[in-house]
């Protein structure tokens, strides 16, 4: 971390040297130097003279890196361990009377929260850029996601959970989530890799520790109580977080949120956004049905089930921070094509058909993997269309995003099909034949690794396309 603030006090220096020429030289790349005179062509048409940047103080950096953490954690964190909410709501113990069994309709439930988060971009980006005081936008997200998941806790029909678990806390969520995470980048001039791997570290390390606590709410509260508990700590943490964001002072136009439509038909375009939708899709099976696996499967106790989505989690945020140093190193889109890769091969070789100790090992090393493509993909957006266009497009790449979280995991859940939860084996053999229950999760292995896989081949023919486009190939990109 500190080699981000080092580059930072350089170009403070180096500013304080050279007075000629507008400050966005030393601050901006190539791509986002042209980017910004375009958009500024278009928005002021009267005068070329480039508006003076203020450059961010360690302390503000520091500040927004360990908000961005918290909100990760708590945004991410809660999607993330939805898995074992959807175990508890489809078992025989579940308060919601229709949910027994039921998986395609349980899981939509969690695909539509964590879909919204993603998919409410197209409406919180463009609210940002006419809103000066985006701290309200944070603050009202953070209250309206903790609403959602307390006024859950008195549901006792699904369309009660669709009401609350999703919408609310999906609108919520996504109100919260979208104002670091779109203003974040523009903060850090260089090593943008490694800073949001920081504020998306916070997502892993939000699993690891919300998973065991839920489970323990759980099996020492019950359900209502344990989403009560949830909704109240997450208004508090999320208090203060939103309280830090804001719009970095003078930086020109704040991004334009309308994508226009010579960018929208592009090929480059529209691979990246088939990319987001089938990984998003593929990435979201094993986070929720990991825990299904270990009990109905592997008959193992729910506590287990827990215990390693928490241990994937904890891997996962520990690789986002690893990949955004390599990222720095060896070129994101690099790192963004092997994550993606090794995350479907993981899915294919090591999670199907998997004993005990192999679905241990695909734990470990899905969370090493699939970390790579969240925690890059807004550097990666920035790298490729510029600072100015970062709003739009990460807008609207982030609801492609949304709509794949919600197809994913209930589509799963139609393969998967109904089948009873519990850790007996006697009860398996008496309802299904335990070879039978685990072919279907093999197919349901199969589409999550098949979607990943066809997401790597897009975000490859990205690369290519990127480097057709600048006329030149280099390794390092």
């Amino acid at each position: 971390m500190t080699a981000v603030f080092r580059d930072i006090e350089l170009e403070r220096i180096s500013s304080k040297k050279e007075r000629i020429g507008p400050p966005e030289a030393n601050l901006l790349s190539e791509a986002d130097r042209h980017s910004s005179n375009h958009a500024d062509r278009e928005s002021s048409g009267t005068s070329t003279a480039v508006q003076a940047v203020e450059r961010p103080t360690k302390q503000y950096q520091m500040l927004l890196l360990l908000s961005g953490f918290f909100m990760t954690f708590h945004v991410i964190g809660i999607n993330s361990v939805y898995g074992i909410f959807q175990e508890f709501y489809t078992s025989a113990e579940t308060n919601v009377v229709d949910a027994h069994g039921q998986d395609a309709l349980v899981a939509l439930v969690g695909t539509i929260g964590s879909g919204l988060t993603w998919s409410g971009s197209i409406f919180v980006n463009p609210l940002m850029a006419r809103i000066d005081n985006v701290r309200m936008i944070s603050l009202a997200g953070a209250l309206i996601m903790s609403i959602g998941l307390f006024a859950a806790s008195y549901s006792t029909r699904l369309w009660h959970l669709y009401l609350t678990q999703a919408i609310l806390y999906g609108v919520g969520s996504s109100m919260y989530y979208f104002p670091i995470m779109s203003i974040a980048p523009v903060y850090f001039d260089r090593h943008r890799g490694f800073a949001m791997g920081v504020i998306l570290a916070g997502s892993g390390v939000g699993g690891l520790v919300i998973a065991p606590v839920l489970q323990v709410l759980l099996d020492k509260y019950g359900v209502r109580w344990a989403l009560r508990i949830l909704g109240i700590w997450n208004f508090v943490i999320g208090l203060p977080v939103s309280c830090v964001v804001k719009h970095r002072p003078g930086f020109g136009t704040r991004g334009r949120t309308r994508l226009n439509l010579r960018l929208v038909t592009s090929s480059t375009f529209i691979y990246q956004a088939l990319a987001a939708f089938l990984q998003a899709a593929g990435n979201i099976i094993p986070v929720y049905y990991l825990s299904s696996y270990c009990v109905a499967v592997l008959n193992y106790p729910r506590s287990m089930g827990s215990l390693l989505l928490a241990i994937n989690s904890g891997v996962n945020s520990v690789s986002r921070i690893s990949m955004g140093i390599l990222a720095d190193r060896i070129g994101r889109q690099n790192t963004l094509i092997a994550g993606v890769m090794l995350s479907s091969l993981s899915v294919l070789a090591v999670w199907y058909n998997a004993p005990r100790a192999q679905f241990v090992a695909f734990t470990v090393l899905y969370g090493i993997y699939a970390g790579g493509y969240n925690a890059l993909l807004p550097t990666t957006i920035t790298e490729i269309y510029g600072v100015q266009d970062y709003a739009s497009v990460n807008g609207f790449i982030y609801f492609i995003r949304g709509l794949g979280s919600i197809g994913g995991a209930p589509i799963a859940g139609v393969i998967l099909g109904s089948h009873k939860r519990g850790a007996n084996a006697a009860d398996l053999a008496s309802q299904l034949d335990g070879h039978l229950l685990r072919k279907r999760y093999n197919d349901l292995i199969i589409y999550s690794g098949v979607l990943l896989a066809a997401a790597g081949l897009c975000v490859t023919y990205v690369r290519w396309l990127h480097a057709r486009a600048r006329g030149q190939w280099s390794w390092k990109a």
